[in-house]
């Protein structure tokens, strides 16, 4: 059975508060795992949430601002002590390769672990392709390069018991048709339906873009930054970020089925507003304003 879900290991922007560590979000994908961003205190962060080195198969960095970069160190040196028996696979903003092997290399530690680096470039792209999964990015609008990451499921087809019964397809026959496409006379197409893939995005700090919205478009799961009020546009704008409102007209527009709005800046002590913002853009999905170890799964397939 599949399971997939996002670990927040911290909602906060540049300045961390006693509520809210720097940014860290890992993405369990079945058998595979992604960690987003890990900022300052991940590491103890994963502790809690009972995520574990072993659990990382690629590390996401969307750019090179401390607080969704600075946690690398440490996690790439447990990764090493840890020993992860499987690849590890880096990516990053092309254009900060000097960053990654400061951090990387920011201390000494027994290199145990090769880890491949897979950096980001251009418009971005797809980045690998797995039987279970397609990794891509996307450039986002930033005072420093970066992207944005999209998880996209392959479609598939979803079997009818009806239509199965009523061919006379059981047992043995049932997987067989699913790998040959035909039993006999029977089609797949004549038992099954058309499954979408799930979708899942992460953006972080980006002004409105056309990167933005590719990531978003059909998501089940979009994790997205709302860093300022909308009282605050201004500020967003200067900064290179999105506001609450912003970032739920792009889900409203994108047909996000579960939104979640992180990378909270210090000013602002009432998190509610941030989804009575939200609801006043149109938004009308399910809507998680998110805290420091929050578990989100999945929307289950419609």
């Amino acid at each position: 059975m599949s399971s997939r879900e996002l670990v927040v290991l911290g909602t906060a922007s540049q300045v961390p508060t006693r509520h809210r560590n720097h940014n860290g979000y890992f993405l369990r994908w079945d058998s595979a795992g992604f960690l987003f961003d890990p900022g300052e205190g991940t590491q103890r962060q994963m502790l809690h949430a009972g995520v574990a080195a072993h659990d990382i198969d690629r590390l996401c960095v969307t750019h090179f601002h401390g607080d969704h970069s600075l946690g690398l160190a440490g996690v790439i040196q447990r990764i090493n002590l840890d020993q992860v028996p499987h690849p590890v696979t880096a990516h990053y903003p092309a254009s900060g390769q000097h960053f990654f092997e400061r951090l990387r290399y920011s201390t000494a530690y027994r290199e145990s672990v090769d880890i491949a680096q897979v950096p980001c470039e251009g418009d971005g792209g797809v980045l690998a392709e797995t039987p279970s999964y397609r990794l891509e990015a996307r450039r986002l609008s930033h005072p420093v390069e970066s992207y944005g990451y999209r998880v996209v499921e392959p479609d598939g087809r979803r079997m009818l018991v009806g239509k199965l019964a009523e061919f006379g397809i059981k047992g043995p026959d049932v997987g067989l048709l699913q790998r040959e496409g035909v039993v006999g006379d029977v089609t797949l197409e004549q038992v099954s339906e058309a499954r979408r893939g799930q979708r899942f995005a992460f953006v972080m700090d980006t002004r409105l873009c056309d990167g933005v919205r590719e990531l978003a478009e059909g998501c089940d799961l979009l994790v997205i930054e709302s860093t300022f009020l909308d009282e605050d546009l201004r500020l967003a704008e200067d900064h290179g970020h999105l506001t609450a409102g912003q970032a739920a007209r792009v889900a409203a527009d994108a047909g996000v089925r579960h939104l979640v709005l992180t990378h909270f800046s210090q000013r602002y002590t009432d998190p509610g507003e941030f989804e009575r913002q939200a609801r006043a853009a149109g938004y009308e999905g399910e809507l998680t304003v998110a805290r420091d170890l929050d578990r989100i799964p999945l929307p289950k397939r419609g």
